[in-house]
């Protein structure tokens, strides 16, 4: 069955965090192009949504994901990580059988 992506209270949070410091509050846009060491690649960026994206909201904090990588995010997990080697939105993505070490690229 396929479910949206579901994004985390900290993913929501950082996106809050990033428009409070920037004074422009844009949405996180969730992307899947060709290309990559696997094949795929994430594309995450700060966008403003387009008419038939998915958008996915929480106390205004936007996730907008567009109809063709939807399916490819079906029951991924969008969130926000801090680890040693910096801080950065991830994605746990099911539908991905093997991902590189950068956690951007993967195949299906």
């Amino acid at each position: 069955m396929t479910l949206p992506p579901q994004v985390t209270d900290r993913a929501f949070a950082r996106l809050l965090e990033i428009a409070e410091d920037s004074g422009e509050a844009r949405a996180l846009r969730v992307a899947i192009e060709g290309g990559g060491c696997s094949g795929f690649q994430y594309d995450i960026r700060l966008d403003d949504p387009a008419e038939d994206d998915l958008v996915l909201e929480k106390d205004g904090a936007r996730v907008v994901i567009d109809p063709v990588s939807l399916p490819l995010l079906s029951n991924a997990v969008i969130d926000f990580t801090e680890e040693l080697i910096g801080a950065r939105f991830t994605i746990n993505n099911p539908n991905a059988s093997s991902s590189c070490g950068c956690g951007v690229s993967f195949s299906m």
